[in-house]
């Protein structure tokens, strides 16, 4: 007697089961990782079903929406049953959500943590590939007056220069600063030259009596502060 062959597509799955149907009757909330990036590719191969595709796309990427995010288009593409379409179409959604985040940190205006200052600066440099350093200038209520790139490349006393970062600071009447750079590697742990250069601009900044209220390294994730960290 002849069995039955298995179908991997989700049309013939329950409608309990199936990623779109179940967005529309229970909400968006409710579907996993897997289930979203399963409605943006819509179909799988035939060896295996959308969501399983996804689960391994994810796998790949730690599990992680923003690691997935980094994908290449090419590297989308080295999936069974990832063509370029597919693979634009779940670049260009999260690439969505980057930005949403982004707008989302633009209404942070005042500055009353750490975490504040991570939100506002994770969206601009927690994703690049290269590290930047970054200054928020703010005024005697902490809000932000400015947010600017002060060097590109590394963190080094050659390439942040103190004396330009000063002069803003007096073109704005910033009465405080944050400092910040990225770390692609993921850590953060800071090394001797970002402690060297926060000390250098602490002591610029005093006898102008413009203070440095924090220095932030920040990852995709998540983000170390100096002064949570008693090192300022």
């Amino acid at each position: 007697m002849q069995e039955k062959s298995t179908s991997f597509s989700i049309k013939h799955w329950s409608d309990d089961d199936k990623p779109r149907e179940k967005l529309v009757n229970k909400g968006r909330a409710v579907l996993s990782d897997a289930e979203l990036v399963a409605i943006l590719i819509g179909s799988g191969s035939r060896s295996e079903s959308a969501v399983e595709l996804s689960k391994r796309i994810l796998a790949s990427a730690e599990n992680n929406l923003n690691e997935l995010g980094r994908l290449s288009i090419s590297q989308l593409m080295a999936f069974k049953g990832i063509g370029e379409a597919k693979a634009v179409t779940i670049a260009a959604a999260l690439e969505m959500g980057r930005r949403r985040r982004g707008e989302e940190a633009l209404q942070v205006t005042r500055i009353g943590s750490s975490k504040d200052a991570f939100e506002v600066l994770q969206p601009i440099i927690g994703e690049l590939e290269h590290e930047e350093f970054w200054v928020m200038y703010l005024n005697n209520s902490n809000k932000i007056l400015q947010k600017s790139q002060l060097s590109k490349g590394g963190i080094t006393g050659t390439l942040v220069d103190v004396r330009i970062l000063m002069k803003q600071s007096l073109e704005l009447g910033a009465v405080g600063l944050i400092l910040a750079h990225n770390h692609p590697s993921g850590t953060l742990k800071p090394s001797s030259a970002d402690k060297q250069i926060t000390k250098k601009i602490k002591r610029a900044s005093e006898s102008l009596d413009i203070k440095v209220l924090d220095h932030l390294i920040v990852t995709q994730k998540d983000y170390f502060s100096f002064a949570d960290n008693q090192l300022l």
